[in-house]
């Protein structure tokens, strides 16, 4: 008897093994591909992680904040790939950049791994990126947005699209070295002598450097005041492109940064004082109408979600996260804070 069961067992076993799996549903048709489509990410953030390695990966993978990329600083460092791209990931936070809000639903984000800074007596100190964890950054940042599109205007900083909340990735970061990869947005030095002595003649009001702020793509209440909010978008925007002094204050230099910046290259720069002259300023979100100043840092474990608003993409909006990572350094001092990003 035994004899004839085993013969049995083995051959019901091997037709379950070669026996076609029923797809369930109906059947999808993958043969064919429609033209009108993109990329959803239309932006790449960087951020800085202030936490050493083993404390960014559990953040990042058990807490709610999440990054697509995490980028050690180990002597050869490491991407790990932390979300899938067609998803997103929980790291930009309530922000905007130009008419587009809620930045986690067209975006990639990168967390490179950083001390950020700390306050000393001698004052406020920032870590550097070594040079082999920049040269990993710009191979990775090279492949996103070769795959997806990704125009150099929209290679930002968190400090770009959330001014009022982060500074990172500090004013150390190499942003110049992703420009030369042709990766980032810059202004053209020939362009920034020809106009420079027009702003060093007469330096505009602060109502000039405000729509000049919004016009490259800010968030920044109109006011017509060299209030707290206008200070820090300035320091952000100085942390990037002139990060010698980002103090915030009202320069000739910064003006002249922000003239080549907004000017298309193939229009004239200016040769007249600036108090004559007029650019459009895009509509600001209403959901980043007025921004508060920044607030001190408060620790945080896990971050509660917030209501999502208005994307002027078709993703699904998703819960946002509440941010963790320091104030601006226009702010007054805090600490720094565990990584992620929201």
């Amino acid at each position: 008897m035994k004899t004839l069961i085993v013969p049995v067992i083995l051959a019901l076993l091997a037709g379950c093994a070669t026996a076609p799996v029923e797809p369930v549903g109906p059947r999808v048709d993958t043969s064919l591909t429609a033209k009108g489509q993109s990329s959803r990410a239309r932006f790449l953030v960087l951020h800085y992680t202030v936490a050493d390695t083993p404390l960014s990966i559990k953040i990042l993978t058990e807490q709610q904040v999440s990054a697509h990329y995490l980028l050690t600083d180990a002597p050869q460092p490491v991407i790990y790939r932390l979300v899938d791209e067609s998803r997103a990931a929980y790291h930009a936070g309530n922000s905007s950049w130009k008419n587009y809000t809620q930045l986690n639903n067209s975006s990639i984000g990168i967390e490179i791994v950083n001390a950020g800074w700390k306050d000393t007596p001698a004052g406020r100190v920032y870590a550097p990126f070594p040079q082999i964890q920049v040269d990993a950054l710009v191979g990775l940042v090279k492949d996103i947005v070769q795959r997806h599109g990704i125009a150099p205007e929209n290679v930002l900083g968190h400090s770009d699209i959330a001014p009022q909340r982060k500074q990172d990735p500090g004013p150390l970061f190499p942003w110049q070295q992703l420009a030369q990869a042709g990766l980032v947005l810059w202004p053209d030095a020939n362009r920034v002598a020809a106009v420079r002595p027009v702003f060093e003649a007469f330096l505009p009001d602060v109502a000039w450097f405000q729509r000049k702020l919004a016009t490259h793509g800010y968030a920044i209440v109109q006011s017509g005041l060299l209030d707290p909010q206008t200070r820090t978008v300035l320091s952000a925007f100085q942390m990037k492109y002139r990060p010698a002094d980002i103090a915030g204050n009202l320069d000739a230099d910064t003006a002249t940064l922000l003239e080549v910046l907004t000017t298309p290259a193939n229009a004239p720069l200016p040769v007249v004082p600036p108090a004559v002259i007029t650019s459009p300023v895009p509509p600001l979100p209403p959901a980043q109408v007025p921004l508060p100043p920044p607030a001190p840092l408060i620790p945080e474990t896990a971050p509660a979600p917030a209501a999502p608003l208005p994307v002027p993409s078709p993703a699904v909006p998703v819960p946002e996260p509440t941010p963790v990572s320091p104030p601006v350094p226009a702010a007054a001092p805090a600490s720094p804070a565990t990584p992620g990003t929201l």
